[in-house]
């Protein structure tokens, strides 16, 4: 090979027609032709050889240190305290723990004015969603409301997002229901239900803290977004299939989750159907749809679905009252007062903390990919950041202390989010204003409640659940990648047909599977110079790029790891295999020199180190050259120090693969 730093000329034999920038000649009337016009560049190229530099030498202490420092402070959170004085630092440490004192110091009577039309605009919404959540985790009515006073409160001081409405959803009550139904029936067993139900609630705390805390935020981005959108939409059918019940007036209902359980139990007790109730069910359902749909068409009125779910509370609760003794299910006495104390029923031993633990984990998963998901998209929209780990640990503490308050499982609702916005929201004040209105209504109003009939909570149930269902987005996953939307299918049908937490393993699983699918089974492709340019591109993709024997360029676009070396040499192998055939089918010159681009190579270990010495021993063998190309700075680090130096050296490790071709002591040919 000839020494780096020089000039060499990388001269092809011509074809006519061929020269630089010359147009690509028209099709040929046979597959051999057009092979063989594939094969051949054209034109006169001079090109530079350049020599491949290691990164600077680093200590073991340093190299490790930069290494954690990028896996677990990317946005390096500690910058803004470099060169402050210490009364500064202070500040900024209370401003970064309480972001409240960041904007407060700003905070206006316009500011106010604007949160306090969202904060009661989304109070209007969430009275009714938290007693209907609360009814969906198998929970009383009123620890819906409990957990919509409390937790918005602690958010406002620890949240970093301005628009993200705090308080129960429908998924993680879902969750948190179904799971401790299995073992707990909340009739039977009321104060074991309600007691697993707040220790659940503080396990979910103190793992979205932790994770918060020790930056560990990335484990929930396991959950890919085509799994999300297959789970979430068949828990958006179980729950609306559940809410038959209330929308039908069944008494007796199975306890169990499946579609076919489901609908057998509705079928069974069609003699307990109420046709009061399903009138009034039907009626206030299409309502509500009906005023979501006019939001959806119209922003300006969003107002219009905000509203809907309180006014059609109150209009059945009054239809309810008037009709007293015809058959109508109702809530009955609500307790009056604010949230009683609740860690005294916090279980730490026996046989049920195993699943509590279990509950909070799978439910904390779900309530801080929803939550982080939300604050993120408004964030985006508004033009301001939002740092995932901190909202972690915000969450966290959040549920933590709700959970001594008589609260269950809370996060960032999308819908209430999303009116919070429309309304005007500034800051997190919008939540403060909230879960004033909820103090009130829960000191003063409760006993306007009692007849609030339980169809009207089912119908909100189900018009708050009809969004998660995303049939666009799985559209878009059939035909972007067929591998994600058979990933969403799987997690749905999981959902549907077996319960939520077979669903929700289906869909972790999924996720897990493609991600060792991509890390053993990396893309690799072979390369052609694009005529007129120094470029070598994937053949596959670019039509005009034509082959250079005796060489055979191969792209490798992952790191090599252990887990595909193995593969890694077997893919190539094959290839030399395939373009040795092909060669001698056109009486072609056979492959001369393997040039392995690793500009996509993030990263290697000593299993690839390994590999790749391994293979170049064996080509040797054979006769033919293995040089690699354009080694990014770790990867480069990592050979040098490696066997691969010294099997290689430095004159077998190129800048480029067009200076790699350039370097070969024989010329391309035709």
């Amino acid at each position: 090979m000839v020494v780096n730093n020089k000039v060499e000329t990388l001269a092809f034999d011509l074809e006519a027609g061929h020269g630089p920038g010359a147009k690509a000649p028209p099709p040929a009337d046979s597959g051999a032709r057009q092979q063989q016009q594939r094969q051949a560049p054209a034109g006169m190229v001079q090109v530079e050889l350049h020599k491949v530099s290691a990164p600077e030498r680093r200590t073991t202490a340093r190299a490790l240190g930069q290494r954690l420092a990028e896996i677990f402070f990317p946005d390096d959170p500690l910058h803004q305290f470099k060169n402050q004085s210490l009364a500064r630092k202070l500040v900024l440490a209370l401003q970064y723990f309480f972001p409240i004192f960041h904007w407060g110091s700003n905070y206006s009577l316009r500011l106010l004015r604007s949160d306090a039309v969202a904060g009661l605009t989304i109070a209007s919404l969430a009275i009714p969603q938290g007693i209907s959540y609360a009814k969906l985790a198998n929970l009383p009515p009123i620890i819906g409301l409990y957990s919509s006073f409390v937790p918005p409160l602690i958010y406002a001081l620890l949240g970093s997002s301005r628009d993200l409405a705090v308080g129960p959803v429908s998924i993680a009550s879902l969750v948190m229901g179904s799971m401790l139904r299995e073992a707990v029936a909340p009739e039977q067993q009321p104060i074991l239900y309600l007691q697993l139900a707040f220790t659940a609630t503080f396990f979910a705390g103190v793992f979205q803290a932790s994770l918060g805390f020790l930056r560990l935020g990335f484990i929930v981005d396991f959950l890919s977004k085509a799994t999300l959108t297959g789970f979430m939409g068949g828990a958006a059918v179980i729950v609306s299939l559940q809410q038959l019940k209330g929308l039908l007036g069944i008494v007796h209902f199975t306890t169990h989750m499946g579609f076919v359980d489901v609908m057998a139990s509705v079928v069974r007790r069609h003699s307990e159907w109420q046709w009061q109730t399903i009138v009034m069910g039907v009626a206030f359902l299409a309502i509500l749809l009906g005023t979501r749909q006019i939001s959806a068409r119209n922003p300006r009125l969003f107002w219009v679905s905000a509203a809907a779910p309180l006014t059609s509370v109150i209009a059945s609760t009054i239809i309810s009252y008037l009709c007293r003794g015809h058959g109508i299910s109702i809530i009955g006495d609500l307790p009056r007062g604010v949230n009683p104390p609740s860690m005294n029923m916090l279980v730490f031993s026996g046989s049920y903390v195993a699943l509590a633990v279990k509950t909070g984990i799978m439910t904390g998963i779900l309530s801080l990919t929803e939550g982080i998901a939300v604050g993120r998209t408004f964030a985006s929209i508004n033009n301001y950041n939002v740092d995932g780990n901190k909202e972690m640990m915000a969450i966290g503490v959040m549920n933590m202390a709700g959970s001594c308050a008589s609260c269950y499982v809370t996060t960032g609702s999308f819908s209430r989010s999303a009116v919070n916005y429309s309304a005007g929201c500034r800051t997190a004040v919008s939540n403060i204003v909230m879960a004033s209105a909820v103090l009130v209504t829960l000191l003063f109003l409760m006993p306007l409640f009692h007849y609030t009939p339980n169809v009207i909570l089912s119908a909100i149930i189900i018009t708050a659940v009809a969004g998660l269902i995303d049939v666009r987005g799985a559209a878009k996953l059939w035909k972007v990648d067929k591998l994600d939307f058979c990933a969403c299918v799987a997690a749905f049908l999981g959902v549907l047909l077996v319960s939520v937490q077979v669903g929700l393993s289906i869909a972790v699983g999924i996720s897990l599977f493609k991600i060792l699918l991509q890390v053993t089974r990396p893309n690799t492709v072979v390369m052609g110079l694009v005529p007129g340019t120094q470029s070598y591109r994937s053949m596959a993709q670019y039509r005009e790029a034509v082959r250079v024997p005796p060489f055979l360029v191969v792209g490798v676009e992952s790191a090599i790891y252990f887990a595909n070396s193995t593969y890694l040499v077997e893919r190539i192998m094959r290839y030399l295999r395939e373009e040795e055939e092909r060669a001698a089918k056109a009486n072609l010159c056979g492959v001369r020199c393997i040039v392995l681009d690793m500009s996509a190579v993030t990263a290697i270990d000593t299993s690839g180190l390994d590999a790749l010495a391994e293979m170049k021993r064996v080509l040797d063998k054979r006769g033919i050259d293995l040089v690699l190309a354009n080694p990014v700075g770790s990867v480069t680090e990592r050979m040098y120090n490696s066997v691969v130096g010294e099997t290689f050296g430095s004159d077998r490790i190129f800048f480029s693969v067009a200076e790699a071709v350039a370097a070969a002591p024989y010329k391309a040919q035709p």
